[in-house]
């Protein structure tokens, strides 16, 4: 079987449009997810055998490690999760539990493969849509039409003798023809502002009562709301809306009902289970320093050795079923300043078995980052100001000197990246945005010269720009 997602290089070539530099971890990224995908198309008896290379990407902050996490939700179609480190917390104390983590990736999956099955729906359930809003914009007719339909099918008063050879009455009858002219009105887009009155109703979903079993008070919450809905049959509420609302409400609920919840359930759980990716960032933070024992290091220990065992592989309880993480791939990303990778427990460091060191930037790196990608920060400013007429033109010489700024000010204070060129940035077109309205249909040159009246009170005064800049 072919494989049919993006290769290596391409995988690569999609992520230079949007980070600069760091090709080791692009690399390293890129070839685990097509390794992801691989493996899918092995022979069942060794596929089971082939475990995820799991990537711990070590580097300073601001240099591109949720970026590329990012990128990669967007170019990958398969269930991904960006989560926090710090915000889980070891068994027994208050916070997430690492298994909330798993649930909400099959969250994911889920909404991802009900929106697909939707949208292959989506135009096989127009023609129900379109009977349905006649009914709120003529209450009664469609019964009437569905009567004679029902009757123009059976012409004859006795099926087993008929007498009668020619069309009936009733075959001839036309359909309702206000319905009609209704229908056609409806089709040129005349009655879009038309006020009918909708029903919602939230259909309860059956609890699983894996989920209740579990113990997991976030989970046994929801499973109870459901479980109370279920029981009081939902929650019905009437709305007047506009029929433009009121098609998109009738879509939705339409394709709900055409959906099969099991097999989307199914799916999704399969979607995880294979090719599910899970990024950890912060991981860092939960790092224990030189064996120092104190309460919040014994903590942070916990955390470590719950995540182990999702990381390494095990079955947990979702609303969905229950899943297995063996195959799940996790990227985890730190900038390890004040710890290092061997503070982790060292079980928890074998299960990360790729290192990829992602490199401080540099003053070539912050004018590449303020022009060459497509999010380019010269052309968001830009972009926003033209929307009032404003066109800002940036001077290769105002590039190299933010860029010279960026990497001066991070080497003499805290290092954080290409976050510093966000705040010189909004310094440098601070006074033209709120003046903006004032200056339609000018063009302002941002050349040196505009960049250094901007910021020299901040650059001249080193303690002041450690808190400005």
């Amino acid at each position: 079987m072919a494989l049919s997602g993006l290769t290596p290089k391409q995988i690569v070539e999609k992520l230079d449009a949007y980070i600069i530099g760091q090709e080791k971890a692009k690399k390293a990224v890129a070839i685990a997810l097509r390794n992801r995908e691989r493996r899918i198309h092995l022979a069942e008896d060794i596929r089971d055998e082939v475990a995820p290379k799991n990537i711990l990407m070590i580097g300073p902050t601001g240099v591109g490690k949720t970026e590329i996490a990012r990128r990669l939700a967007k170019l990958v179609n398969a269930p991904f999760l960006k989560i926090e480190a710090t915000k889980y917390t070891e068994v027994g104390y208050v916070g997430r539990d690492v298994e909330s983590m798993i649930r909400d990736l099959m969250a994911v999956g889920y909404t991802n493969v009900k929106a697909e099955m939707e949208e292959s729906l989506r135009e096989a359930c127009k023609p129900k849509v379109e009977e349905k809003l006649l009914d709120l914009l003529l209450p009664g007719t469609g019964e009437k039409d569905k009567k004679k339909e029902k009757k123009a099918e059976t012409p004859f008063a006795n099926p087993v003798t008929p007498t009668l050879l020619e069309p009936t009455e009733a075959q001839n009858e036309p359909l309702n023809p206000t319905r009609e002219k209704f229908r056609q009105m409806l089709r040129d887009g005349k009655l879009e502002d038309r006020e009918v009155e909708v029903t919602v109703e939230r259909v309860a979903r059956m609890p699983s009562m894996g989920i209740i079993a579990s113990g997991n008070m976030e989970d046994l919450q929801t499973g109870m709301e459901d479980l109370t809905q279920m029981l009081t049959g939902g929650r019905f509420k009437k709305k007047q809306v506009s029929i433009r609302e009121a098609r998109k409400i009738i879509t939705e609920e339409t394709l709900d009902s055409m959906i099969d919840q099991e097999k989307v359930a199914e799916e999704a759980k399969n979607r995880v289970e294979q090719s599910g990716i899970i990024f950890i960032d912060e991981i860092d933070k939960i790092a224990t320093k030189g064996g120092n024992s104190s309460g919040q290091d014994v903590s942070r220990e916990g955390v470590q050795r719950d995540i182990l065992p999702i990381v390494e592989g095990s079955k947990v309880n979702t609303r969905y079923g229950v899943v297995d993480t063996t195959h799940i791939l996790f990227v985890a990303a730190g900038a390890f300043s004040v710890s290092a990778p061997s503070d982790l427990i060292p079980e928890l460091q074998g299960r990360f078995p790729l290192r990829v060191e992602l490199e401080s930037l540099s003053k070539a790196d912050f004018k590449r980052i303020l022009t060459e990608p497509k999010n380019a920060l010269t052309k968001q400013y830009s972009a926003l100001l033209q929307t009032e007429g404003v066109t800002l033109d940036f001077t290769d010489d105002a590039i190299d000197k933010m860029a010279a700024i960026a990497e001066d000010v991070n080497s003499r204070s805290e290092n954080i990246g290409a976050r510093r060129l966000h705040t010189i940035m909004e310094k440098v077109t601070e006074e033209i945005s709120f003046d903006a309205d004032e200056h339609a249909g000018e063009t302002v040159k941002v050349d040196s010269a505009f960049v250094e009246e901007k910021l020299k009170d901040i650059t001249t005064d080193q303690d002041l720009s450690r808190y400005i800049l």
